[in-house]
């Protein structure tokens, strides 16, 4: 629990360090070049299923032992608890995702066109036809789904298996990213890295629903998320889509193209499809106040633990 709330407020401190991470590298980029040099030498040939899951099976159990070292050597060393918080904070991504969004909120502001760059480096469908508020949509559709991905999830594989549960959750979240297309490429050989990354997150996601719902005091957005979540063409991205649009009295999805192809995934949410920056901005309040509720939830548990070993 200490290891827990050190990394959630170093995470909201520092975020990712560019001074740090433009020197070594940030660790997921280590683990996206060992991932595509496996996956250069595995998919080919046939059973590239079976061959795309020893590769994923390589990756995951490499990260999870890289975990368990690091963990072991946090348990032989004085206030190990302090360096596990900082190594666990690597896997959080509240900083960094607040500064991705509130970007596109700050260039929304000035025109069109810079609202449309700044949202390219966060979602990956066509830009070219987005108004204002689709623009906007975007944002928040992409801070709801990664405030699942990027706190609730790493969070609760850290709480639930220590360093080695939160770096098997990255790997296989990072594997999904990398191979979990539906392309001729990825389409045997991701099939294992997407389906893991499913189960890894059915849990968070859902949790994620309800703590929008604990943090917004209403029952309404967990009540979204039971309707309009199991509609979502993902498993899971619709239940925080869902929550988020809801706390904020929004619609969100609905049509959207990708690739020049038009998808006609359900809405999400009731309320207003003319989201603006304030919403963004409302958006991003609504990730802070997760961040706040899980670690005040984490210094309860760890006061509670305290006081249940004084004499």
């Amino acid at each position: 629990m200490a290891a827990l709330v050190i990394a959630l407020v170093v995470d909201a401190l520092i975020g990712e360090p560019r001074l740090l991470w433009g020197r070594l590298g940030h660790p997921v980029v280590w683990l996206g070049h060992f991932a595509s040099r496996l996956e250069g030498f595995f998919n080919k040939g046939t059973q590239r299923t079976a061959r795309g899951g020893f590769a994923w099976l390589r990756v995951v159990s490499f990260a999870g032992l890289l975990g368990l070292l690091l963990q072991i050597l946090c348990t032989w060393l004085p206030y190990g608890w302090v360096l596990m918080g900082l190594i666990g904070s690597v896997g959080l991504a509240t900083r960094s995702l607040d500064q991705h969004v509130r970007a596109v909120a700050t260039a929304l502001d000035q025109d069109l066109e810079a609202g449309r760059a700044a949202v390219g480096h966060i979602v990956g469908r066509d830009l070219d036809d987005l108004d204002a508020a689709g623009i906007a949509r975007a944002a928040i559709e992409s801070l709801a789904e990664n405030s699942s991905d990027g706190l609730i999830a790493p969070l609760f594989w850290f709480a639930l298996l220590g360093l080695p549960g939160l770096f098997m959750y990255k790997a296989i979240n990072t594997l999904d990213s990398l191979w979990g297309h539906r392309n001729a490429r990825f389409e045997a050989f991701g099939k294992i890295a997407a389906r893991a990354d499913d189960a890894a997150n059915w849990v968070p996601a859902r949790l994620t629903a309800f703590s929008v719902s604990l943090v917004s005091g209403t029952l309404l957005p967990l009540a979204a998320a039971f309707r309009d979540g199991p509609k979502h063409r993902s498993v899971n991205a619709g239940w925080p889509e869902a929550a988020f649009a809801t706390a904020l009295n929004l619609t969100l999805a609905g049509p959207r193209a990708y690739d020049g192809q038009m998808t006609q995934d359900p809405p999400m949410g009731r309320g207003t499809r003319q989201a603006t920056s304030a919403h963004i901005r409302a958006a991003l309040r609504l990730l802070w106040y997760l961040w706040a509720w899980w670690l005040i939830t984490c210094l309860a548990w760890l006061l509670l633990n305290l006081l249940s070993h004084l004499p």
